[in-house]
């Protein structure tokens, strides 16, 4: 580091750092593993002793909003258990990558929406992953607790819409798993009773995403999202109800969101352009890739830009700072030189490049805790 980012290091100690190895969603999985009686696991939040296991992943249930509609999600409200954080960046892919692995986004790789293809000048979207260059299986390396848990004997399987399944993020991140298509919330329910109930141990991971669907469109605070996570807590209920005997059920989310009012397009601010060779990441947490010679220019052009609504670092200061856990083999290159973290009622879009970003209502991403905190509440069936 250079002498002005050891004190601009110094000047962001109070970034809320995810908690890795200490209560975050990638602690999740090898806690769920260890609680199965799997080798060599290690259960860090202290998940009770079963023989199956269902893990409800509800996309964009945030617990700052879980308690703040606990008129909306009685049952919900009524579980046992507490807040963990997601994982930076607070966002599907990545978090979705810590559930596969057990290991935060630096190791697994799967860092944000749009990364740096390195070498290449390319983005990739890992949502849409409109690239067939990109193999899944290689980009996110690291392998999954689904395969650990079956080679150990455990019925595994992991249940979602059928839209997604042989798709490259499911690729990346449910391989090892028994795929089961549910397109409806009957046939969700059935299908994973169906799979808790086979062999002696199962492992079942559910994956909903209407929630988040509907946080995007209208925001948090509509009456879409509200009537929604009404929906959400009765499925959670009616699967806690469907469970066998010897089960336990965890429901967490990959990440919380905000409505942000104010937005910063940096298509049409020419000082956000400036030395900029791509942008990726989301709205609320930004990769800025810099052309060559101009990192210097670009961190203090967008330092100067957001002001004091936003975390600006050098990449080397967020690696530094634990932002994204152990960096693994090749990944430092898919982060930007710089990284945009509004913490402020902001978003920052691309308003030409991101048509269908700049519509959102409801994002998510950064490190705050309305994004970053998510809920693991439990139940179990003796």
């Amino acid at each position: 580091m250079t002498g002005a980012e050891l004190q601009r290091s110094a000047e962001t100690l109070a970034v809320p750092v995810p908690r890795y190895g200490a209560g975050a969603l990638a602690d999740l999985p090898g806690s769920v593993l260890a609680s199965l009686g799997v080798p060599g696991a290690v259960d860090v939040l202290g998940l009770p002793a079963v023989p199956r296991v269902c893990v409800l992943l509800v996309d964009g249930l945030g617990w700052e909003q879980l308690r703040a509609h606990p008129d909306e999600a009685p049952y919900l409200a009524a579980m046992t258990g507490g807040p963990i954080t997601a994982g930076f960046p607070a966002t599907t892919v990545s978090s979705l990558g810590s559930l596969a692995t057990g290991v935060p986004p630096g190791e697994h790789g799967l860092l944000g929406v749009q990364v740096a293809i390195p070498g290449t000048g390319r983005l990739l979207n890992c949502l849409r992953w409109q690239d067939d260059s990109v193999d899944p299986e290689t980009f996110q390396p690291v392998p999954t607790v689904y395969a650990r848990a079956a080679a150990d004997g455990v019925k595994v399987a992991y249940v979602a819409r059928g839209l997604y399944r042989g798709s490259s993020l499911s690729r990346a991140t449910t391989r090892g798993a028994d795929y089961l298509a549910s397109d409806g919330p009957g046939q969700l329910v059935g299908r994973t009773r169906t799979a808790l109930r086979r062999g002696d141990r199962s492992y079942v991971t559910v994956y909903h995403a209407d929630l988040d669907a509907a946080g995007h469109q209208f925001g948090t605070g509509s009456a879409e999202w509200r009537f929604q996570l009404r929906f959400v807590d009765g499925l959670a209920q009616q699967i806690a109800a469907a469970l066998p005997p010897g089960s336990a059920l965890h429901v967490t989310a990959d990440h919380g969101m905000v409505d942000p009012s104010e937005r910063v397009d940096a298509d049409t601010v020419p000082e956000l352009r400036d030395g900029v060779a791509l942008l990726g990441g989301d709205a609320r947490c930004r990769y800025v890739y810099s052309e060559a010679g101009a990192h210097d220019d670009v961190l203090a052009t967008w330092t100067a830009m957001l002001g004091d609504r936003a975390w600006v670092v050098s990449r080397a200061e967020a690696v530094d700072g634990g932002w994204f856990g152990p960096i693994g083999p090749g990944m430092l290159e898919r982060i930007g030189d710089v990284i945009a973290v509004p913490h402020a009622d902001l978003a920052i879009v691309a308003s030409e490049r991101e048509p269908w970003l700049n519509e959102m209502v409801g994002m998510h991403g950064s490190l705050v805790a309305a994004e970053q905190l998510v809920p693991l509440l439990s139940t179990s069936r003796p």
